[in-house]
């Protein structure tokens, strides 16, 4: 075997396989191989006595993976890494040669913008090395995400009954929780609106001698009514040709904000369509990445793919249709690393691939392709109308538009809003003066800002440079599965759960978990992995502050009482109280460790006969239900101990260790000795 390429994903292997001739072979590392321990002090697997030196260990269920790994290795002339072009990517392949132990001369770091044979033979015929800068900015966000996410959620379990806190997911509540809090807060205010209804179209009083006008009460409303007639005379006409210009390709962030808004698809759902199509499709003839890398926050695009699709502009609309490529504003926060992500190849219609997909990747590639075809369209051109009427001093206003050359909108127009509303000629009245069918007035009331949709929250958080793009998905969806957060009409509510944590969060702290400093620590990660800042001086700097506050808290944040059942201790005749533990809700007595009565719950139990002999503390070892209805077999002496396992026990014992014997998957088994293997 002489070549070796090591990508994440197994469906990326198989389409990258078929490209190269057959020296190589192509594996699948399937994700990240090692992460951080759980040793230490405080289980961090960072040594913070030592400049937060990390210990890695290979994770869990990924032993017999590595080791298949090694082997090629050992046996290949040259290993290609070539997972994600990114930072994540790239600590992946950099674990990859730690844990494989890969020579120096032995190796090289490729990266696939997009799955397609040309691209892929090209990147490796280009090879580089791994970028230990990248490998740094990487390994400081997961040290500070690891020290912040342990230390704060096990304070918030502890202290709130709150399942988790972290560096970004902890800000983007603390904003969901202020919006609600300003919309409980807000006041509306009274205000009307004047309007004259004609025959062919509506006009609104906005200005009285020039000046603008406001009207808060119905009795200013009436008086204004009063001084008016039915005739109005044209005050003024405006006519102007107007350009309107096509959107820069999708990022991340858009491309999510878009997904939600036409296709109804939520974050997580959009990444997991469009890692399908970068990966590779299967179209028959051929398979292949229908588009490029699609966690980017750059919207450029190269040169190629703009020359390809002037070109298919021009053949299939017309010259007139070509335009220039969009680029967009430059966020200070923008990498620009990658391309924005476009179709692979323009030819590659959603129409002639639509067999091959699904309808939900259909839908997202369509909406990939039609905005990336739109961004290097002509600009659409539309006649905008203002004519104004003036009646006894007061200003009526209509707006009127016709779009007089579609341009991008060819393709486009059903993403976006485009309606024509069209004007009478009023400049080919023989009369300046039209009559008002009706003039009628409407109560209003202001409203407070809306909450944050799945979209809003996205665009807020990428605006104000808080997180990356990449993870907005996961930390929408912790928020929602950690019961932090509801969805109601398509809109995020807080629960209680999430109030009272972001209360406590911000009693101490309101240094740390603001918008501010976290979006000065994407800064700061930025610049280690452009080689501007040192990791350990930002992760010391970091800790010096967070360390004396997080021990403040432990001391002195008042803790969540348990909620009562309303029920009595047969034992001792305290409060019973709901409790949480390892494997979900249980009641017990409030009076622990007094007493350590816990309550049986019939619905739970599915069957309570002693199953084994618990090989810590002897006591029973019977099945139960977690809250979510899934068994499991464990200790009746639960809480003291907390033996358990899903799988159900034999009644035998290990001769190696005297664990259990369980039954997975039709095989007797030791967990504890097949865990040390």
């Amino acid at each position: 075997m002489k070549n070796i390429v090591i990508v994440e994903s197994p469906a990326k292997s198989k389409t990258i396989e078929k490209y190269l001739a057959g020296d190589y072979k192509v594996v699948s590392s399937k994700g990240h191989i090692r992460d951080l321990a759980t040793t230490g002090k405080y289980g961090l697997g960072v040594d913070l006595d030592n400049d937060f030196k990390p210990t890695y260990v290979i994770i869990k269920g990924k032993n017999k993976d590595v080791k298949e790994l090694k082997k090629l290795v050992e046996s290949a002339d040259h290993v290609y890494l070539a997972t994600d072009p990114d930072r994540e990517g790239e600590i992946i392949s950099w674990h990859l040669k730690d844990e494989l132990k890969i020579p120096e001369e032995k190796y090289d770091r490729v990266t696939f913008r997009e799955i397609t044979k040309d691209v892929v033979l090209k990147s490796i015929k280009e090879p580089a090395k791994i970028d230990m800068n990248l490998v740094k900015g990487a390994e400081t966000r997961r040290i500070l995400d690891r020290i912040i996410g342990f230390r704060l959620s096990k304070l918030m379990q502890y202290k709130t009954g709150g399942k988790s806190a972290g560096r970004v997911q902890s800000v983007a509540l603390k904003l969901i929780v202020d919006r609600e809090r300003e919309i409980l807060a807000f006041v509306p205010e009274e205000y009307w609106t004047i309007e004259a209804d004609f025959k062919d179209f509506t006009a609104e009083l906005f200005k009285y001698k020039n000046e603008d006008i406001e009207i808060k009460t119905e009795l200013e409303a009436d008086a204004i009514l009063d001084k008016l007639s039915n005739s109005f005379n044209i005050h003024s006409i405006e006519e102007k040709e107007k350009k309107k210009s096509a959107r820069e390709v999708f990022k991340t962030s858009t491309l999510q904000q878009m997904a939600v808004n036409k296709l109804n698809f939520v974050a997580s759902k959009t990444m997991k369509l469009a890692q399908k199509l970068y990966e590779g499709v299967d179209l028959g003839s051929e398979t292949v990445g229908l588009i490029t890398y699609m966690r980017t926050d750059s919207v450029r695009l190269s040169d190629e793919f703009i020359t390809e699709t002037k070109g298919y502009i021009n053949k299939k609309y017309g010259s007139e249709y070509m335009g220039y490529a969009k680029v967009g504003k430059k966020n200070a926060n923008m990498q620009d690393a990658h391309e924005g992500i476009r179709p692979t190849s323009i030819n590659r219609t959603p129409e002639s691939v639509k067999p091959y997909l699904s309808n939900d990747e259909y839908k997202l590639y369509k909406l990939i392709y039609t905005r990336a075809l739109a961004s290097i369209m002509a600009d659409a051109k539309v006649k905008a109308t203002t004519v104004i009427f003036e009646n006894n001093d007061y200003l009526f206003k209509t707006n009127g538009s016709v779009l007089t050359f579609d341009g991008y909108l060819k393709v486009y127009s059903e993403y976006e809003d485009n309606e024509d509303k069209i004007l009478p000629d009023f400049k080919n009245y023989q009369s300046k003066v039209v009559v008002a069918d009706s003039i009628n007035k409407y109560q209003h009331f202001t409203k407070p800002a809306p909450r944050y949709t799945e979209a809003s929250l996205i665009k807020e958080l990428e605006s104000l440079g808080i997180g990356r793009p990449s993870t907005y998905a996961t930390i929408i969806s912790t928020l929602k599965d950690h019961d932090y957060v509801k969805v109601e009409d398509k809109k995020f509510v807080p629960t209680e759960m999430g109030m009272e944590t972001t209360d406590k969060l911000q009693e101490y702290f309101s240094d740390i978990i603001n918008v501010k400093y976290t979006a000065n620590m994407e800064s700061d990660l930025d610049d280690i992995a452009d080689a501007k800042k040192d990791n350990i001086k930002v992760l010391h700097e970091f800790y010096d502050k967070f360390e004396p506050i997080m021990n403040d808290a432990l001391k002195n944040m008042e803790k969540k009482a348990p909620e009562k059942t309303g029920d009595i201790c047969p034992e001792c005749g305290s409060d019973l109280v709901k409790r949480k533990g390892k494997f979900g809700e249980f009641v017990a007595c409030s009076n622990y460790p007094t007493c350590k009565y816990i309550k049986k719950d019939k619905k739970e139990a599915v069957e309570q006969e002693k199953i084994a002999e618990c090989p810590k503390c002897h006591k029973d070892i019977v099945a139960r239900k977690t809250k979510k209805g899934k068994i499991f077999y464990g200790c009746s002496g639960y809480p003291k101990c907390n033996y358990a396992t899903w799988y159900k026990p034999t009644g035998e014992v290990c001769p190696t260790c005297g664990n259990l014997i369980v039954n997975k998957n039709n095989q007797h088994i030791c967990e504890n000795c097949e865990k040390e293997k």
